[in-house]
């Protein structure tokens, strides 16, 4: 983890600052997403391109640490529905994709789709996401992850921001199949990180940059 965290943090330091940072599948019109994601269940790389608003193509590149397999895939992210209020505001995406799944001289097609919901205000933040795929011998699954968190101060625009957040995960396919992670976000601008420690052990990394 701290090996992978290295590698890309010359990428992510050399993409700057600019507008308020979030680890959503689309960004605004014109603008690229760079995500790097490790967990107890995967290290995956992200990158993606959004001509409008209302969508982005990208290609992901994952290995699967289960079966100790990787896949390769195009993505495509969609906004379904955003919900703008005076002091918060709501988002509904879609995010799917194709791609080749190989490991232990096996490859297979893959694919997987999955809805992606939040919402937040200054202060507080609450998400759901479910990931369903199908890389026929070598893996498959239907994953829910859940968010709650906190803001423990409201910064202002430019500021450091600050989040302590509490993960829920639930795979009905593995053995322990719920997972509980407490992380931190942290990010100004387009630059994003989180990290975390599973309760059953394993960490969570993640970094995001917009540019």
């Amino acid at each position: 983890m701290i090996r992978q965290f290295l590698n890309y943090l010359p990428l992510l330091l050399l993409l700057g600052w600019g507008n308020a940072a979030e680890a959503r599948p689309v960004s605004w019109p014109g603008g690229w997403t760079v995500m790097t994601m490790n967990d107890p269940d995967m290290n995956a790389l992200h990158l993606s391109y959004s001509p409008t608003a209302f969508y982005s193509v990208g290609v992901l590149h994952e290995y699967m640490r289960e079966p100790g397999a990787r896949m390769d895939s195009v993505e495509l992210g969609n906004l379904l529905k955003r919900w703008n209020y005076p002091d918060s505001q709501a988002n509904l995406y879609l995010q799917s994709g194709l791609g080749i799944a190989y490991g232990g001289g096996d490859m297979e097609p893959a694919a997987y789709t999955g809805l992606s919901a939040d919402w937040e205000d200054r202060r507080f933040l609450t998400s759901y996401t479910n990931r369903f795929f199908y890389g026929g011998d070598i893996d498959r699954y239907a994953r829910h992850t859940a968010r709650i968190g906190v803001a423990p101060y409201i910064g202002d625009y430019g500021d450091v921001h600050t989040w302590l957040m509490l993960q829920a995960d639930y795979d009905a396919g593995k053995k322990d199949h719920a997972s509980l992670t407490p992380l931190v976000r942290l990010f100004k601008s387009t630059f994003l990180m989180e990290a975390g420690y599973n309760l059953d052990g394993g960490a969570l990394l993640n970094f995001t940059a917009q540019f």
